[in-house]
């Protein structure tokens, strides 16, 4: 075969040429990405050194040599830095190979037809070539593809820091050029999510263009995860359904209109997070339905002391008994002040929870008719519950109403 090859000569080398001239214009004809990419010049000369490359691997092979691949290496990671489609590449290859073979068969049955025979052994020599020529091109594809989207996700969170964050360094860019890098625009709506512990993305930081509802850009780092939401059309509300599936508990900000209002959004997203419910469903609090309990979270020395001037004779109770007065008066809260549908809600009678609500306005000093008082009472409530939430229980013993788990304050001197 080697010989054969060799006698071949300038006949073979003047196939090889037209050959790599047939596959370029085949190729931009088909493959808009190479055409998009690569002039016919600089395409036909890739060809043509390739299918040389190709049969100087056969020679080698027949000679118990190694194929000398760094060429086919160093062709597959200069595409994946440029973007071309591995697709796109690994066909233009297997062409090359196929109409090499052609092209080798028609050489020798114009300079020998009595050696066709001879060369069909060399068929399988061939195409192990090949095949080790686009395994190198694939691998090193891949590899940088891999090194290269690392990169990006890199650029990508710094970028997302860079808004969510509301700071940068002195060569950082602007939370203007950082939205733009990020493919957001400098006016539309935008809000922040900030998800709590016990569930999240698991990693999947991509996004859908075809699913439903509004696009997520998430940041995960050791504290947790944080979500830029781009509404476009979408309401607010919609965040509920991305967040659904995720199975942890969430709060997110009011809408913003630019990129730069976004630090301030993740700061009332984690606002909003300390007042979603710990259980049940939904799990997902948005700022402006609970703006009460966000002023309470938002002030935690404040916080804590309504809890003692307004419920400490409650919290001060054995834990069993403040748990129910809590929960009636919370149930209470939420039933718009209706009795018969918290008696409804708590599964016992009207007037069981009339009694459990006269013993808390005869503990607390508070009127329930009052609504000045009912403020505080409420006001006093959510702290109690947001406490419970925020710090998880040490043990078992002296849990109180809506914090399970919480010991129960020593009654002031």
């Amino acid at each position: 075969m080697e010989r054969i090859i060799e006698e071949l000569g300038e006949d073979l080398s003047r196939r090889i040429a037209v050959t790599a001239d047939r596959l370029a214009d085949r190729t931009l004809a088909e493959d808009p990405a190479y055409a998009a990419l690569l002039g016919r010049a600089e395409l036909r000369e890739r060809i043509h050194h390739n299918l040389r490359q190709s049969v100087d691997g056969l020679l080698r092979s027949y000679r118990g040599l190694p194929v000398e691949l760094a060429d086919a290496r160093a062709t597959g990671t200069l595409r994946a830095e440029q973007g071309l489609p591995l697709d796109s590449l690994l066909r233009t290859y297997r062409r090359g190979g196929r109409l090499l073979w052609q092209t080798l068969t028609e050489a020798v049955a114009v300079h020998d037809p009595e050696a066709l025979p001879r060369l069909l052994p060399a068929a399988a020599a061939l195409w192990d070539v090949l095949d080790q020529m686009t395994d190198a091109v694939a691998e090193a594809y891949r590899r940088t593809e891999a090194a290269r989207g690392e990169r990006d996700r890199e650029r990508r969170a710094a970028l997302l820091d860079v808004l969510l964050d509301g700071a940068t360094g002195a060569d950082g860019p602007a939370a203007s050029e950082a939205a733009a890098q990020l493919g957001l625009a400098e006016r539309g709506r935008y809000a922040v999510v900030v998800l709590g512990p016990g569930g999240g993305t698991g990693g999947r930081r991509g996004h859908d263009p075809a699913a439903p509802g509004p696009r997520v850009l998430w940041r995960i780092r050791a504290e947790g995860e944080t979500g830029l939401v781009e509404l476009g059309h979408h309401p607010l509300d919609s965040v509920r359904d991305v967040l659904a599936p995720l199975g942890a508990r969430a709060g997110v900000s009011p809408v913003v209109e630019s990129p730069g209002e976004l630090a301030r959004a993740r700061w009332l997203a984690a606002l909003a997070l300390r007042t979603a419910p710990v259980s049940g469903s939904p799990r997902t609090a948005l700022l402006d339905e609970g703006l009460p309990a966000a002023l309470v979270a938002s002030q935690a020395e404040l916080a804590g002391r309504l809890r003692t001037v307004v419920l400490g004779p409650v919290l001060a109770l054995p834990a069993a008994d403040g748990r129910v007065l809590l929960d009636t008066l919370g149930t209470w809260l939420g039933c718009g002040g209706s009795t018969t549908d918290a008696a409804r809600r708590l599964y016992c009678h009207r007037n069981t929870v009339s009694n459990r609500l006269r013993r808390l306005e005869q503990l607390t000093g508070r009127s329930l008719s009052d609504p000045a008082q009912v403020v505080e009472l409420a006001l006093a409530h959510a702290a109690v519950v947001q406490q419970a939430a925020d710090r998880p229980p040490a043990g078992p013993a002296g849990a109180v109403a809506a914090g399970p788990g919480r010991r129960s304050p020593r009654r002031p001197a």
